[in-house]
């Protein structure tokens, strides 16, 4: 039987200084919170994701005001110079992961820390700290809770456990350059160490005794579901919308970004409209991660990318750059819905989307929903974690430029 004791775990602490907010959704007394605070009016499972599934297709800015800003910066944006804020953070993160995952497991231990040391940017984590100490400034909080920070860690757990389950069923040799937990340990291990990820994941998320985040963070698990679900049915369908992709990616990578970043909010206890913010800027950056992903597929080499070039179209996994191109080049679909029977087929596929104009568009699509983040963020106060949220959003463009 596995155990999920709970273990001693390492809890941080950095001050926080106060920073007032000049949103005008905050102009009103703000009040302490305590760390067990009690979670605010609910709202059903279904009306919240409701709002979540209304996804633009327009692969355009019109009409959208920049906010910010997606001008390129003077140099390279380097998120370990933008995670340095919450470096401590992080840092006691790594040491609590371990723990969570117990030494009374050695071979689950193995297979976990094979994913974990696989070059990892801890960009899911790293959100929920910098959410967290964005908002609970206009909370009144000095410090983060245990709240905050176990929340990180339960998100690293389901995205390490979603990571080694999509690899058995994509049957990836390669993860981040290094072989993945099934081609070392077998499916069977790899499947039981992702079981166990994501079972250790959900008794730490029962614990956090917040019903509203649990709702949140168990659709997520839902999603993911869902979005193997959805990808798995439309292989090689030419016929797949723009909005079915986009929602195939907020089930399988935006979702647990749009949670991390709302359940930090509401662990800060700020104003509903402020963490229904906090969703929105996860969703998007998660959408425009999604998009920017898939672009590379087609853009980046396999030593850059980690695994072959094309891999996602050679599967049937029909992206956004192929759906744009799909709509001017009518030989492109005769070649997939052949399935690369031909030699050469796949390279020939390639190259379509490369010159009909399925990148360009699919980086205007990226842009958009990256827009659309950096206006989320208007209603935190300015702070070197909320310039840090800014800084994501355009690493994520600077990967396409």
């Amino acid at each position: 039987m596995m155990s999920v004791s709970c273990h001693n775990l390492e809890i941080g602490r950095i001050p926080l200084e106060f920073l007032a907010c000049g949103c005008s959704s905050n102009n009103k007394v703000l009040r302490n919170v305590s760390r067990g605070f009690t979670a605010r009016k609910l709202f059903s499972c279904r009306q919240e994701i409701g709002r979540c599934r209304s996804f633009s297709t327009k692969a355009s800015l019109s009409g959208v005001a920049p906010v910010l800003g997606l001008n390129k910066s003077a140099k390279p944006i380097s998120l370990a110079n933008v995670f340095e804020v919450v470096a401590d953070d992080l840092l006691t993160l790594n040491k609590n992961l371990q723990n969570i995952v117990g030494s009374e497991n050695p071979v689950l231990m193995s297979a976990a820390e094979q994913i974990f040391g696989a070059g990892g940017k801890r960009v899911r984590p790293a959100l929920v700290f910098l959410v967290s100490r964005a908002t609970a400034a206009i909370s009144g909080l000095k410090e983060l809770t245990i709240e905050h920070r176990r929340l990180a860690e339960i998100i690293e757990m389901i995205h390490t456990a979603s990571l080694i389950h999509d690899d058995v069923l994509d049957e990836s040799d390669i993860r981040r350059g290094k072989d993945t937990v099934h081609q070392l340990y077998g499916t069977r291990v790899a499947v039981l160490a992702g079981d166990f990820m994501f079972a250790q994941s959900s008794w730490y998320l029962a614990n956090l005794e917040n019903l509203e985040v649990i709702k949140l963070i168990s659709q997520v698990i839902k999603d993911f579901a869902s979005g193997e679900i959805k990808q798995a049915s439309n292989l090689f369908d030419c016929d797949v919308e723009l909005e079915e992709y986009l929602l195939k990616s907020y089930y399988k990578t935006a979702s647990l970004i749009a949670a991390s970043t709302k359940g930090a909010a509401i662990f800060s206890g700020v104003d509903r409209d402020i963490s229904e913010q906090m969703f929105q800027y996860g969703k998007n950056l998660g959408l425009s991660f999604q998009v920017v992903d898939d672009i590379l597929d087609f853009t980046q080499s396999a030593e850059q990318l980690g695994k072959p070039a094309g891999s996602d179209l050679a599967k049937g996994n029909l992206t956004a750059p192929v759906l744009f191109a799909l709509e001017k080049e009518p030989k492109l679909r005769n070649i997939i819905e052949s399935e690369f029977r031909d030699a050469d087929s796949l390279e020939e596929a390639i190259n379509l989307v490369k010159t009909t104009g399925g990148i360009q568009r699919a980086q205007d699509l990226a842009k958009e929903k990256a827009d659309l983040a950096l206006q989320s963020l208007k209603c935190l106060p300015s702070s070197p974690f909320r310039a840090a949220l800014e800084e994501i959003v355009k690493y994520n463009l600077e990967r396409i430029e």
